[in-house]
Formats: C-alpha cells, structure tokens, sequence
C-alpha cells in the first residue's frame, strides 16, 4: 500500500537548517512555579526563581530570536500559565510569525484559560500524561490531574488549538502505552510525544521509576506497532531526543514519513535552544546548567551566545574522539555521536555512552548478555541536578553468554567536526541504515542493490494493483450513474 509522509511541524529540521545550525526549536521555561508534585522532574519546579526575566526583558529574547530564524517556541515551566504575563508573550510570539505551542501538566488548564491562549495567538497544548490514571496521578502528585490532563486535550480541540500529549516512558509505564494511545485517540489529541525518564532531579531521588535499558527491547516493537496503527488512524507518534537511534525502526522515528531523515547525534545548540526563567541559555533546555548553561540573555546577546558560548555549540565541534564504551566502537558512532548527551551526562557525568540505545540493546542480545543502571551518587536539591550511576552488564537469565570480541573501528567519511553531517541509507532487506560506501549489508549480509531492486518493484507492483483497483472503481461507479 502507499505511505504517505505526514505533515511536517514547525520544528522539524531540514538538511539547511542541519548544516547551517539555525535555532529552529526554542523551549523556554518561563517560570519555575508550578502546582504539581511530579516524582520525576528533573527542573524539581514548584517555587518561581527569584529573578525571573521581567516582561520587557521577555520581549526582547523573543525580538531576537525572531531574527535568527526561529520557527516554533514552546512554553514550560514549572507551569507556563502560572506567569501573570503568560498570554503577552505568546502574542509577541505569534506577532513574529512564529509557531507558540504550551507543554503543561494542565491542572487548573480551564476552557477560559486556553481560549484566552488562542486568542493571544497560542497555536497548541502538549499535556503531560505519564500512563493510565492510577499510575499517572502517583508519579504527578495530585489525585485528579490525570483527568484533568484529558479534559484540557478536550477543550482544546473543541475551541480549534491544536492537541497533543506527551509522555515519560518509565520503569511502570510500557503496560500503559496502549491503552494511553486508545485513550488519547478518544480524546481528540493529534499527537503523541514520547521519550524516556531521564536521571535528573527528582528522578534521581526515585530512581526505582527509571526504565532500564535492556527494556529497550520490549519497548521499541511496541512503539513501531503503535506508530504504524497511529498512522491509519490520522494519530502521529513523535520521539524525543533521548529515545531510539538505530535498529530496524529508525527510519520510522526522525523524518516524519521522510526515510532520508535519520538521527544525526544531539541536537543541543545544533537547532535547539534551552532557556530558563532567569535569563540562563543552553543548547538543551534539559541539560545540566552548572555544566551546560552558557551564559544570560542579561548580559550578552542571544546571537552571540548563540554563536560563541562553547557551552551552547558543544555539539557541533564533537566527534567520536568524545565517545566512551561500547559507542566509541559503534558501527553508526560518527553519526549518532552517543545519542542525547541529557541521558548519558546525567546518568555518568560525562556525555558519549548512551545505554538506551536500541541498536545497541540488541548486539548485546546477541551476546546473551544486558545492561542495567544503578544509583550510586545523589543529586543536590536544586534544579536539573544530577547523582551519578553506574554501568553493569549481566547474563540475560536463561541465556549463555557469549565472549566479547574485539569490536573494530568504526568506518570514518572524510569529516571534520562543523562539516556536513553525513547521509545513511536503507538497507531493504533488514530496515537498518547503513553507509553510502557499503555494498554487502554489515547488519544482516544482504546485498544491498539488489534488496533495493527487489524494493522497487514492490512498490511498483503494489503501485499497480491500486491503480487497477481504482480503475474497476471508477468503472463501477460509471455503470451505477443514473
């Protein structure tokens, strides 16, 4: 059957915006007050900082990231609703030409509240869900959010913004996706963002709510599942940052339909902007700050740190040279770069070792062997903290396992960090990407020309047959013509 890709957001990222590093996403926390109590947060919000950015200051980041080419701002917090000042922000915003959208936790997210929004130019909600209602309302705190969570979906497509939903992927929370999806269809939501809980603040207090690793396994099948049904039923299933990279289904993840898209390493100060409610910049809203914030919008400009900060445009200068353990020899290492640097440097203090790794969690299998993370170190109470954890690989139970041998070097284009990312293509025998220099499929021993010829003529097969088929159609129709 045709696939058709589906329709690109703001923030989607074009190979341009790629190789020029245009800031194409800004998430900005615009207050740390917040009235829930989620087990998990990172930013651990609830009180507003004590010198949040006023107004005029507001406007002034917003004026200037118009100018370098931004396309779509989000709000957060805490809870972005909670700033008096919330609905002029989203104006100016709008008033740009810019897409605004809100990431909530929607308690107390009244119809007025979100009709006032739309006015003001607010394009769409992503309401935070973490699972059915039981285990929602634990992990945020307050009996009832859950509910309210749905009710805010509701009312937002019932006065024309646009609905979406996004979701921790936790140790509790694979036997609720399905349902949540259903549930979420039900309700009106459009989309569906999806990304795992990281070891930051709170989640570092309750590490028992962190998936482990080698779950990637059961998750990932699952995911490819939901996303094709979603699909066929107009529900379009996103993946954040932290969640994938390689193996079988990569190509449904990045590109929105587009197969040419792939993951391409950490987008932090590449296309993305993280600002906090104070004026502090980094290339990810989710990074440490005492590690990762490069400088105040106060005190210099938002092209300069932008384009100066080495805090911001770590990303784009790293190279396989900054990765450790099994991503330092990866097949797709000068590509993947370790995955999201938020996961791994919070989990080990330093970026390039990525264990949530799809591809990754199945050469383990391979070996009979997977790994699991554990606490060894706190965090320090205050905002997007981090502990330390450690890295153990055991038996898979019930399997033997089988000896490590010595992993090559990974293939190496002619590179050099800040040129243009490199390209992979599909294999068609097995779904995994693979370099534009190989012939024979490293993943699965195909030829891979000849699994895109076979591929083609698929398509040109399946082509035909639906032509046919609306041909008798349209026959059909003119014989039953009065």
């Amino acid at each position: 059957m045709e696939q058709h890709a589906a329709p690109q957001p703001a923030r989607a990222r074009s190979l341009s915006d790629l190789n020029r590093h245009v800031p194409v996403h800004v998430v900005w926390e615009i207050t740390l007050s917040c009235n829930l109590k989620c087990q998990h947060c990172g930013s651990r919000a609830g009180k507003r900082r004590s010198n949040e950015l006023s107004t005029e200051e507001a406007f002034s980041v917003i004026d200037q990231l118009a100018a370098l080419g931004t396309r779509e701002i989000t709000l957060i917090g805490g809870e972005a609703y909670l700033r008096r000042d919330w609905l002029q922000l989203v104006e100016r915003i709008a008033g740009h030409g810019i897409r605004c959208g809100m990431q909530t936790g929607a308690r107390a997210l009244t119809r007025k509240r979100l009709e006032d929004g739309k006015q003001a130019g607010l394009f769409g909600i992503g309401v935070s869900l973490d699972g059915m209602e039981d285990l929602h309302d634990r992990l945020r705190g307050v009996k009832g959010s859950w509910q309210e969570g749905l009710h805010a979906i509701e009312y937002a497509k019932e006065i024309g913004l646009g609905a979406s939903c996004n979701t921790q992927i936790g140790a509790e929370t694979i036997d609720h996706l399905e349902p949540l999806f259903n549930r979420l269809i039900q309700a009106g939501a459009s989309h569906w963002q999806l990304q795992i809980t990281v070891a930051m603040g709170n989640a570092v207090e309750n590490d028992h709510l962190l998936l482990q690793p080698h779950r990637i396994l059961e998750l990932m099948p699952l995911l490819s599942r939901l996303y094709t049904e979603g699909l066929s039923r107009e529900f379009l299933l996103t993946f954040g940052n932290n969640l994938g990279y390689f193996g079988p289904y990569e190509h449904l993840w990045r590109g929105f339909g587009d197969e040419k898209l792939h993951w391409t390493g950490c987008a932090a100060g590449q296309n993305v902007i993280g600002l906090e409610a104070d004026g502090t910049i980094k290339g990810c809203p989710s990074l440490a700050t005492e590690t990762y914030g490069g400088g105040n919008v106060r005190l210099e400009s938002v092209a300069d740190l932008w384009n100066h900060s080495p805090e911001l445009h770590f990303g784009r200068l790293r190279d396989i040279d900054s990765l450790w353990g099994f991503c330092r020899t990866c097949y797709y290492a000068d590509v993947c770069r370790g995955g999201c640097t938020w996961t791994s440097d919070s989990l080990f203090g330093k970026p390039g070792n990525n264990p949530y790794c799809h591809y990754r969690a199945l050469e383990l299998e391979k070996r009979g062997v997977r790994e699991t993370v554990r606490k060894v170190a706190p965090a320090p109470n205050k905002p997007f903290a981090t502990g330390l954890f450690e890295l153990i690989e055991e038996a898979i139970p019930g399997r033997d396992v089988v000896p490590a041998t010595p992993r090559p070097e990974p293939f190496q284009p002619v590179r050099h960090a800040g040129e243009p990312l490199p390209r992979m293509h599909l294999c068609r025998n097995c779904s995994q990407y693979v370099w534009p220099h190989e012939r024979t499929c490293p993943h699965c021993s195909a030829d891979i020309a000849a699994a895109q010829a076979h591929h083609d003529r698929e398509i040109a097969r399946q082509q035909a047959v639906l032509q046919e088929l609306r041909t008798v159609l349209d026959r059909l129709k003119q014989l039953t013509t009065p």
